[in-house]
């Protein structure tokens, strides 16, 4: 084991090399690192051609994480879950310039472990009937990406996708501390992620395994339960003092509570009375409802589903984050994929294995757009390339999945009074269509008896025999005019009307507002 710069690294790094960086969302990321590379490829033009793999959507929405890669011709090809943290990337596949494939956030996590195996790749029922089924596009994102990598195969009289494994010449990861001879530990990170795992497939792929850590500790001096990935699979280690280049999140520079160090009071204020609360109101009732489930919250509006069951006192549930999450509070926006006080940190593909096999009671998701059968957009619309992440693995395997969002987009101004909402300017365009434009997951695909339901401010819609069914509307609305001439031909709708409960609409918790 060499310890080295951060320019050092980068210089390692050739031309077609295929690359996989460890990080979710802002977290666990060898920032450093790649930030060396960005600045290499500006100063030299190299390295050049590189195919990026990574899973979850790692980045700040801006420049930072997997954001270093997007210069023209420093990438070709890129495999990833998430992109939206990379909107550099997305550009470059909107204009063209890069081979664009998105994957399942959880194929790719149990990827890694099938590289290191010598495995052919994963072969899972996650991904049938979408876009990234070979039948439907095999999870090209762009024209330029010629064909697809994912096969569809025949086993045991049931149809499976087959996401093929790869060599990886150059694995970059993060931990906290680095012995002397390369073992590396993770104490003051938020989750471990698949460290090993790719750590293990670089090695076995014959490529280079570098470590971005915190500190270097004397040799012998480390706990072995705590070495998450040991010294025999590293070669380099490169030291990165700077907190802006090693913090927990790219939203904070440490919070000990997300690594368990210190426990923390849920101190968290209560939403303000919004369109965005009246969802995930409406969203929680639907969790309430179950004996102490197994859930798992969302990116964006679900992630409040959590607040929500704070503020109604209610504690009798397991939350779990696809990152690995068991228990805690989950964090929002940057800091999303870790929690304070959690319960059990776990390796993400370990996650995937439980959500794989139908572990998830209840699932709450977003949307971007729905459609008669309750196909769900989330990956590509407009001029935004946005990936799967974690949710295609999530909705066709949970029991029940609650998507939530708007029902409109554009324009909209709905003000929220106690009792109902008053709709002053609706939005241009309904978030409920005939077709969605991108399959991101097959309500066909979904173990049987899975209960769909989709909750918007103005209106829930539950899946019935195929078919999306309109079952509540709000109060203060004029139903036909706001909700039912909006919505395309084709749409069920329930006998009786049911109205959403008024205590959705109060300024008081729900509870206290009931009658």
């Amino acid at each position: 084991m060499r310890i080295l710069t951060a320019p050092e690294a980068a210089a390692l790094l050739r031309d077609g090399m295929t690359v996989a960086a460890s990080g979710f969302g802002g977290g666990c990321h060898p920032e450093a690192i790649t930030a060396a590379v960005e600045a290499r490829f500006l100063a030299e033009g190299a390295p050049r051609g590189l195919t990026l793999l990574f899973a979850a959507s790692t980045g700040d929405r801006k420049t930072r994480g997997m954001g270093h890669f997007g210069h023209d011709g420093l990438v070709a090809r890129v495999i990833a879950g998430g992109w939206r943290g990379t909107p550099r990337l997305g550009e470059l596949a909107l204009a063209e310039r890069i081979e664009a494939h998105c994957w399942p956030q959880g194929v790719i996590a149990q990827l890694y472990r099938a590289i290191a195996a010598g495995q052919p790749g994963v072969v899972t029922r996650i991904g049938l009937g979408s876009f990234m089924d070979p039948l439907h596009g095999g999870g090209r994102m762009n024209a330029s990406t010629p064909a697809s990598l994912v096969e569809r195969v025949h086993l045991r009289g049931r149809d499976w996708l087959l996401y093929p494994a790869m060599p990886l010449d150059c694995v970059l990861l993060r931990g906290t501390t680095a012995d002397e001879d390369g073992n590396v530990t993770m104490e003051d990170e938020a989750f471990p992620l698949d460290l090993l795992a790719m750590a293990q497939a670089g090695r076995n792929s014959g490529g280079l395994v570098i470590v971005q850590v915190k500190r270097i500790a004397r040799r012998g001096s480390l706990d072995p339960h705590a070495v998450r990935v040991p010294g025999h699979l590293v070669d380099h280690v490169v030291v990165c003092t700077d907190p802006a280049q090693h913090g927990i999140t790219f939203g904070e520079t440490d919070n000990p509570a997300f690594t368990g160090r210190l426990r923390v009071p849920d101190d968290r204020a209560a939403l303000p009375l919004t369109v965005d609360k009246v969802i995930q109101r409406r969203a929680f009732l639907e969790l309430a409802n179950l004996p102490h489930p197994t859930i798992n919250l969302g990116i964006g509006i679900p992630a409040g589903i959590g607040r929500i069951a704070a503020e109604e006192s209610f504690t009798a549930y397991t939350m779990t984050v696809e990152s690995g999450i068991v228990g805690g509070i989950p964090g929002e926006e940057l800091a999303f994929g870790a929690a304070a006080n959690p319960t059990a940190l776990i390796p993400q593909a370990s996650q995937f294995d439980f959500y794989d096999g139908g572990g998830l009671d209840i699932a709450f998701l977003g949307m971007a757009e729905a459609d008669l059968r309750g196909a769900v957009n989330v990956s590509r619309f407009g001029r935004q390339v946005v990936g799967v992440g974690g949710f295609t693995n999530i909705a066709q395997s949970a029991r029940r999945v609650v998507y939530v969002g708007a029902f409109t987009a554009g324009g909209a101004d709905i003000a929220v009074h106690d009792g109902g909402l008053a709709i002053r300017t609706d939005g241009r365009t309904c978030k409920i269509v005939a077709r969605v434009a991108q399959v991101s997951a097959d309500p066909a695909a979904a173990p049987a008896g899975q209960e769909q339901t989709i909750v918007t401010e103005r209106a829930v819609f539950r899946v019935r025999d195929g078919r999306l069914t309109l079952t509540e509307v709000a109060p203060g609305i004029d139903p036909r005019a706001h909700v039912l001439d909006r919505l395309p031909p084709g749409i069920a709708v329930a006998e009786p009307l049911a109205t959403m409960p008024a205590t959705l609409f109060a300024e008081t918790p729900m509870r206290e507002a009931a009658p």
